[in-house]
């Protein structure tokens, strides 16, 4: 069963639901303008990243938001899950695992070399949901932000 819809301009709105949902989840603060001005490039063909709705299109459960970049130690392009998420009433079902199945065979068709995504240190589950799912931590690395 296919589970990934590639999203396009008339998601905006229930994209933007999901993703203030998992922002306030996660106590990022963000608001509707913050969110609809992050989406917008992305859904109207921004070639830096892409976002897949999770479950039916008509009535998606999650999304997951892929940015692309390259990579001399890996070869190539390569992405980095920058958001996953699927509904609290629907967790722990396989949506999550199957989505981040079908979008790494989908990006290794695609040419994509490596597959990237930050996870909270002290969050087991996350970690434990990563592994699961072939992601393994890099020992000696640590993501740093700078931000502009």
């Amino acid at each position: 069963m296919k589970s990934l819809h590639l999203a396009d301009p008339s998601d905006l709105q229930k994209l933007a639901a999901m993703v203030l949902s998992f922002h306030a989840e996660r106590g990022y603060g963000s608001d509707q303008a913050h969110v609809e001005g992050a989406l917008t490039p992305i859904l109207d063909g921004m070639p830096h990243g892409a976002i897949w709705l999770i479950g039916p299109r008509k009535a998606p459960v999650g999304y997951v938001m892929v940015s692309f970049g390259w990579s001399l130690e890996y070869g190539g392009l390569d992405a980095i899950v920058d958001e996953i998420y699927v509904r609290p009433a629907v967790r722990r079902r396989g949506m999550g695992g199957d989505a981040l199945h079908q979008l790494s065979v989908g990006l290794r068709e695609a040419g994509v070399c490596a597959m990237h995504l930050e996870v909270d240190r002290s969050d087991d589950r996350a970690q434990q949901f990563y592994r699961r799912n072939r992601f393994k931590m890099r020992d000696g690395y640590a993501l740093m932000t700078r931000e502009l």
